[in-house]
């Protein structure tokens, strides 16, 4: 396997992944789900 092919394994795992449990955050899930949650939220006022 190449190199280049092991970093886009783990970019895709890391989008998937948001570390539930975890004291940090997973940067790639975040910017890959962005404005997503605010949109969901129904609380959110359209």
């Amino acid at each position: 396997m190449s190199n280049k092919t092991r970093v886009q394994n783990n970019q895709r795992a890391n989008i998937k992944n948001p570390n539930y449990g975890t004291s940090g955050t997973n940067i790639t899930n975040a910017k890959a789900h962005g404005n997503r949650g605010k949109q969901l939220n129904p609380n959110n006022k359209k």
